[in-house]
């Protein structure tokens, strides 16, 4: 059949392509190109796209079918308001998914808008502002819809600060103390690496867009070491997987330290140039207890392997040699009791070796440092000084959030109860450690909450308002990266499905109504994007909307060395510590956490647990999602076991197995492999709704906080599993 020219041309001229970046909580910020058909504006297709130099047009599997998450039969389009008489929680729908707006009556934005005002007006006026905590994280990161018009309307309120730790404070604050900023090794860079190792970093699963630099490397005779007390995709892929017991990587990066400095391998040079404290930190890790044969016994990795990798490591970069060492080191690290000072030693290994001298060596844990938005300017923490308040409010930690619901005071010590949870952004009821007491505390009668959300998640079962959120199509913003060095625009590609509002919008009426009359919370999108621009950090100089507008896409002003090449930490400009050079101490002292094999003895919980994060879901983002649950399924519902353990209990694959402590419990199904360990056991992160007995991994962790940055310690957890009663299907 032959094609009408005309009629090829009409269809193209009906479509348009618009530029965006994926929002989700991801270091790649990939840029995005979404084909929108502008007679129906409907958006047909989106691509990555190939004029970005480190994503380079393609998507991950999360993001590739996005539209069946954007167009998807289950989004939440309308406000909502609780039935009357219905109870929260999922006895409210009878607990059958699909059920959910049974317990919910359909309202106007204008009713929503009038019932949050009066019952947070009401609340504040007689409990105090503080008895409001609002509760987000990155269910997007871009700079409007992560932290903007919210932060302006809960600062002017006088509500409570969240300290939002649940995800990167402990690595964040770790990386910052060592070198003064979260910035690392240029991820283009990893090409010319000689050895990489991907420290606790499951990049084929959650940095997909690094994977080809370390290909291209592996191509020009580079290795792949992989540190993880789990056998990863990246693991299954690398050259070698050292699976180290959980919680005991500061240990592995002072014995690595240990052979580094007894051998003299170290860049005297370069620690005299660009370092302070390094003999005191010579002194503590030549001491017997980070002897690799100490380490070892620690680590679970044998001494022999220990000396070879710390060699390996300082000779990467050097004469003959194939390039240098770089670490990618993730967040999985620092979720452990003592994950701060892990995080730690591990940012100082570098230091000792000088990687950062040579292009493609060093360590990236976040790049998200190098974008200074002028986030004061986006939130306003001045409007704390207007509140009922006058001074700035408490702060409640989001690790805590169980305690913060369930305690009678505020933080948990000082200032009243909360009375009001504003949830955007996140799925608490699902993420938050120690779920029980969460849950507890959500079906309080007393609570009134509030849930901005695309779909019917486990923490909307628990609201009494519910609002429509946008997906990144949506909306615009402006937005960095934790994962490369480039500044994007998102455009939005459609409008707003049903009722969806942003949060810009959303936040800046609810001021209004409150009775805000600052003209902050008049502010739109473009003025907002603009004020995030206008900073004087030289790195973001010249940038400005309208250019990104044009191109998409713009990279930092970063200094470069006579060849042009961004090399960070290979001079003492770069460092902006107060010393401004790269702090060896406090030298990082390594403690097993509490709840470790370590300490356990022989007590009731014998196995470490590690809660997984699903590769194909993000956090609990895409779990209801079919197409992401088919690709799921090897691991849904699934204890995965050692063939040690397993057979010491009696459990066989298939087995419906109980995994306990004195937390809670969950049902799970047991699959015997060679993934964790013996004494490790591992089960994956799903929504409570799609579990067996309605709960999660959460069920069993607990809200003991890091030893820095006082994050999330989910896998610093202690449990027992005993085979159930019968076989789940």
């Amino acid at each position: 059949m032959e094609t009408n020219p005309t009629e090829t041309a009409a269809r193209l001229d009906a479509t348009k392509v618009v530029h965006a970046v994926c929002s989700h909580d991801c270091p790649d910020s990939c840029g995005v190109l979404v084909t929108v058909d502008q007679l129906t504006g409907r958006a047909v297709k989106v691509q990555g796209d190939p004029s970005h130099p480190v994503t380079r047009g393609f998507l991950c599997g999360k993001v590739a079918k996005y539209l069946e998450r954007v167009y998807s039969p289950d989004r939440l389009l309308y406000p909502m308001r609780r039935k009357k008489g219905v109870p929260k929680g999922p006895a409210g729908y009878g607990g059958v998914r699909g059920r959910e707006a049974d317990a919910f009556e359909r309202i106007s934005w204008d009713e929503a808008l009038g019932e949050i005002a009066a019952r947070l007006t009401k609340i504040s006026a007689e409990f105090g502002p503080e008895s409001v905590l609002p509760y987000s994280y990155a269910g997007t990161i871009g700079q409007l819809g992560y932290g903007s018009m919210d932060r302006r309307f809960f600062h002017r309120m006088g509500a409570s600060q969240l300290a939002r730790t649940i995800c990167a404070e402990a690595g964040g604050v770790a990386l910052k103390s060592v070198y003064g900023v979260k910035l690392g090794t240029v991820p283009q860079d990893f090409a010319h690496a000689g050895l990489v190792i991907a420290w606790g970093a499951n990049i084929h699963g959650n940095n997909v867009h690094l994977w080809p630099f370390i290909e291209e490397a592996r191509r020009r005779g580079a290795r792949l070491v992989v540190i993880d007390p789990y056998k990863t995709r990246t693991a299954a892929l690398a050259d070698e997987h050292l699976a180290i017991n959980p919680g005991t990587d500061a240990a592995l990066a002072l014995g690595l330290m240990h052979v580094i400095l007894s051998m003299g391998l170290e860049d005297r040079e370069y620690i005299a140039a660009c370092t302070t404290g390094f003999e005191e930190l010579k002194a503590h890790a030549l001491r017997p207890e980070y002897s690799p044969e100490s380490v070892a016994k620690a680590t679970a990795i044998e001494a022999g392997t220990i000396v070879r990798l710390a060699r390996a490591y300082a000779a990467a970069g050097r004469k003959n040699s194939v390039g240098p060492a770089v670490i990618r080191l993730n967040y999985g690290i620092q979720r452990s009791e003592n994950g701060g000072t892990a995080a730690r030693a591990v940012c100082m290994l570098p230091l000792l070796t000088g990687a950062w001298k040579y292009r493609g060596g060093g360590l990236q844990l976040s790049t998200s440092g190098s974008f200074k938005f002028n986030e004061d300017a986006l939130q306003m923490p001045e409007l704390m000084l207007a509140s009922p308040l006058g001074r700035a409010a408490r702060v409640v930690n989001m690790s805590q959030l169980g305690q913060a619901l369930t305690s009678l005071g505020g933080d948990i010590k000082d200032g009243p109860r909360v009375k009001a949870l504003f949830v955007y952004n996140s799925n608490p009821a699902a993420v938050a450690p120690n779920q029980n007491d969460v849950l507890h505390g959500m079906l309080r009668e007393d609570l009134f909450t509030v849930v901005h959300e695309q779909f019917f998640t486990d923490t909307t079962d628990y609201a009494d308002v519910l609002l429509p959120a946008p997906t990144f199509l949506e909306v615009k913003d402006v937005q960095g990266a934790y994962g490369h060095l480039f500044v994007q625009v998102n455009n939005r590609a459609i409008a707003p499905l049903g009722e969806a509002r942003s949060n810009v919008a959303m936040f800046g009426e609810l001021g209004r109504r409150m009775g805000f009359g600052e003209a902050c919370f008049d502010d739109r999108e473009d003025a907002m994007i603009d004020q995030a621009l206008d900073t004087a950090d030289p790195w973001l100089a010249g940038i400005t909307r309208e250019q990104l507008e044009r191109v998409g896409h713009i990279p930092l002003q970063m200094p470069v060395n006579a060849n042009g090449e961004v090399l960070p930490f290979s001079t003492a400009e770069w460092f902006r510590t107060p010393s401004g050079r790269g702090e060896l101490t406090p030298v990082p002292v390594f403690a097993a956490p509490t709840e470790s094999r370590a300490n356990a003895a022989k007590g009731a919980y014998p196995l470490e647990f590690l809660p997984r994060k699903a590769d194909n879901y993000m956090n609990s983002t895409f779990a209801n999602i079919p197409l992401h649950q088919r690709m799921e399924a090897r691991t849904a519902g699934v204890l995965e076991m050692h063939a040690t353990d397993a057979a010491s209990r009696k459990i066989s694959t298939g087995d419906a197995v109980e995994v306990f402590n004195g937390r809670g419990s969950i049902t799970l199904r047991a699959l015997v492999n060679a993934q964790v360990s013996a004494g490790v056991v591992a089960a994956r992160l799903d929504w409570n709704k799609l579990s067996a007995d309605g709960v999660n991994v959460n069920a069993l962790t607990s809200e003991t906080l890091t030893d820095i940055g006082g994050g999330a310690t989910f896998y610093s957890t202690l449990v027992e599993v005993r085979k159930g009663q019968a076989e789940i299907r």
